[in-house]
């Protein structure tokens, strides 16, 4: 069977090296070269080649959509962030040339300039035939629901490609009023992958429901991982709340329009809790496969896959055939690719 990873990421050290101590800290990061840094930047972050390529191997992953993580242009003002992103977009589409059984892209786009990342967008997808966009975060403390990015919304609806709304470190006074003051590591924990980046992302999709941005753009397509960033256990409680909720600019329930608009990836999650919520939420035709590599272990989130109690069906759909819908991947890998044990 072949396996889709679909949020898989890549960085690429020399341009993040452009991006000043001073910038990185004031939006949060740790310093370079610290413990902390490399917790959230990890060397296997960095590798695209045989190492990375025998990690897949090695758990019957075929193909993994690359994307880049933060930080990076996003926190980049004008014509550096520009270049940044187009220099990031060049090298994921050189890779999926080399390897296009193994690896596609979504775009990365310099978000503090709305129109250049439109266009970035638009020349990512139809010259370089990258998947999408991967969004990190806030960008300078605005959802995607502010007026400002417009542009990249109408374009990524135009296309037909999806928005991929990955988490990023919280401005700072989000983390000053919800995170600080706590013992060693725990607020900058806390603040990302102990809570503060589901949090973060429910909320931003939320925004894009509530705001009637997702009504505006009724084709636009987003994805969001690790289970559902918390959503599939809140979606009964939205819909019932805001159903009283009957603003003239909506014209759906917010959990209406997630449900319509969302499609969920299994990203940094093997427990079945999670999944069966997910399940129960959004259905099998809007789950799609992840391990979060390398934050997540590939080996891990394949024998979760086909350890659960599925139908056929609903594990291929899994697997790699929604993501051959939502991404538009000719399904040319190859099936005799190395399959994990479980998957045999």
């Amino acid at each position: 069977m072949r396996i889709v990873a679909v949020e898989e990421h890549l960085t690429f050290p020399d341009l993040v090296a452009g991006i000043g101590s001073e910038t990185l800290a004031a939006n949060g990061w740790p310093a370079p070269g610290s413990a902390g840094f490399r917790a959230v930047v990890p060397l296997a972050l960095e590798e695209s080649g045989e190492g990375r390529l025998a990690a897949m191997d090695a758990a019957g992953v075929t193909t993994q959509i690359l994307s880049v993580p933060g930080p990076a242009a996003e926190l980049v003002d004008g014509q550096a962030g520009v270049a940044m992103a187009r220099a990031c977009n060049d090298r994921l589409a050189r890779l999926a040339a080399k390897q296009p059984a193994r690896f596609a892209g979504f775009a990365h786009l310099p978000m503090r300039s709305p129109a250049a990342a439109a266009d970035e967008l638009e020349r990512a997808v139809r010259d370089l035939g990258l998947k999408g966009a991967l969004i990190n975060g806030t960008i300078d403390g605005k959802f995607l629901d502010h007026p400002d990015f417009e542009p990249v919304l109408c374009h990524a609806e135009n296309l037909g490609v999806p928005l991929s709304i990955h988490p990023g470190v919280p401005p700072q006074t989000v983390r000053t009023a919800y995170y600080d003051d706590l013992p060693a590591e725990a607020p900058f924990l806390l603040s990302i992958a102990g809570w503060g980046w589901h949090a973060e992302t429910a909320v931003h999709i939320l925004r894009l429901a509530l705001s009637g941005a997702l009504d505006r753009h009724p084709r636009l397509k987003l994805l969001i991982g690790h289970m559902g960033e918390g959503l599939p256990a809140m979606m009964e409680r939205v819909d019932r709340v805001f159903s009283r909720y009957s603003a003239a600019h909506l014209e759906r329930n917010a959990a209406r329009a997630i449900l319509d608009q969302v499609w969920v990836s299994t990203s940094g999650f093997t427990g079945v809790p999670a999944f069966l919520a997910t399940l129960m939420t959004f259905g099998a035709d809007k789950i799609l496969f992840s391990a979060d590599y390398p934050f997540g272990d590939n080996k891990a989130a394949v024998d979760f896959l086909m350890a659960l109690l599925l139908s056929p069906t609903d594990r291929q759909k899994i697997a790699h055939a929604n993501a051959d819908a939502l991404l538009a991947l000719a399904p040319t890998a190859n099936c005799d690719q190395p399959r994990s044990p479980a998957a045999k």
